[in-house]
């Protein structure tokens, strides 16, 4: 067990002052959300960070709702990219990013979220300073009464975890320290560094891109830190719940083993990636809601159920052929198949990244926060992780970096 989070705090520098603010692409990407966007836009124009150095883009993804005359009526000094399809978050944040220019700090926003007057000026300062090249908000529930998010961590198999999520804000969130990342819907990063990655990973999509960026920000050996005083509040999912939780869920499922297939050392990728392709098969029959599978088991089948005749009903009727699953489980298959079918196209983006790192993996455990988060509570789940880890011998290397933050396999 680790101890408390208070070796990852950092202490607040001085206020900058507005002379050496820097100008700020603040980048928003938007899919039908016309009314959030308003509100989001009309907090970020209450902002007193100065005016002329806050340059606004919206990457549009195909809206259908009048977002972008709307936009060019109302908000005639954005910056307006319109794609005539939802291209995803990710292409769409580069696309501002380029667009943006050379504008050297950049926010990315997302348009359900309202940021305090505050949030900008603080969210950049520590970057202004020289203290992090990356940083994210404190990000509060709607009515302010309960943390959304308060600085990145992660499972061993990629499952983010969003420090404070459901608490109440307090003084155990109020100082700010290193995190593994910054939530991609309120966040900053010098330009430099943001083209040093290549950006956010298109291939993601949407979905745990933030969590990758930040990851691969560590290991390039620049440091990611929470702002607590950069407050904003974000209504969760405002947009993700427009889509069917199956299309969600494949790209939650794929892109949490993406990011740790990019980011592990040769040593702790051979060491954990069995165990991570297991739990995801073993989540995926959780999911699935399978009540009965008797007709799969031989020692069950009865006197009818076999020989010539049941052969024969069996493919006059296609019952051999078809087995009807719960689509969120259909979803993990797929989001599984996308990594393991493209296994030569992964292996060039992990090489992409172990060529540039410059940290060990050993040194970013301890912003992993629960490594041994076990997302799920079904009991063969739970001993599945433990008896996998245990024979990988990462159980203990990964239980030195649990903060305590709850019994993680409860």
């Amino acid at each position: 067990m680790a101890d408390d989070l208070q070796e990852l705090n950092v202490e607040y520098g001085p206020a900058v002052a507005n002379e050496d603010l820097p100008v700020v692409a603040v980048v928003i990407v938007n899919c039908d959300g016309r009314q959030m966007l308003g509100t989001c836009l009309e907090s970020l124009d209450a902002s007193d960070y100065p005016a002329d150095k806050i340059q606004v883009v919206v990457v549009d993804n195909g809206s259908s709702d009048g977002s972008v005359p709307w936009l060019q009526r109302a908000w005639p000094d954005a910056v307006i990219v319109a794609n005539d399809r939802n291209l995803g978050f990710t292409p769409a944040c580069n696309q501002g990013a380029k667009a943006a220019g050379d504008v050297p700090l950049l926010a990315f926003l997302n348009n359900d979220v309202r940021v305090d007057r505050a949030w900008l000026r603080e969210l950049v300062s520590p970057i202004v300073r020289g203290e992090c090249a990356s940083t994210g908000a404190q990000m509060l529930n709607p009515d302010g009464t309960k943390l959304d998010h308060a600085g990145g961590g992660t499972n061993f198999h990629g499952i983010a975890v969003a420090h404070g999520y459901q608490d109440p804000p307090g003084a155990d969130y109020d100082t700010p320290r290193r995190v593994l990342f910054a939530c991609g819907g309120a966040m900053a990063i010098t330009r430099e560094v943001f083209e040093e990655l290549d950006g956010f990973d298109e291939d993601f999509f949407a979905y745990y891109d933030d969590l990758d960026i930040g990851w691969r920000t560590n290991l390039l050996g620049h440091e990611v830190h929470y702002v607590p005083r950069a407050i904003c509040r974000h209504d969760h999912s405002g947009t993700s719940r427009r889509f069917p939780p199956e299309q969600i869920r494949l790209l939650q499922v794929r892109n949490s083993l993406l990011c740790c297939l990019k980011a592990y050392d040769d040593d702790h990728l051979d060491r954990l990636l069995p165990s991570m392709l297991a739990l995801a098969m073993r989540r995926m029959y959780v999911f699935a809601r399978i009540d009965d599978d008797a007709e799969f088991r031989i020692e069950k089948a009865g006197k009818r159920e076999t020989g010539k005749l049941a052969n024969w009903w069996r493919k006059l009727t296609k019952k051999q052929r078809t087995w009807s699953i719960d689509r969120i489980a259909a979803g993990d298959f797929h989001g599984i198949n996308d990594v393991l079918g493209r296994w030569d196209h992964w292996m060039q983006r992990r090489a992409e990244v172990q060529r540039t790192r410059k940290v060990d993996d050993e040194t970013l455990f301890r912003l992993f926060l629960n490594p041994l988060w076990c997302i799920e509570g079904e009991q063969a789940y739970e001993q599945l992780q433990k008896g996998l880890l245990e024979r990988s011998g990462m159980l203990d290397v990964l239980s030195r970096h649990e903060y305590g933050l709850g019994d993680p396999f409860k």
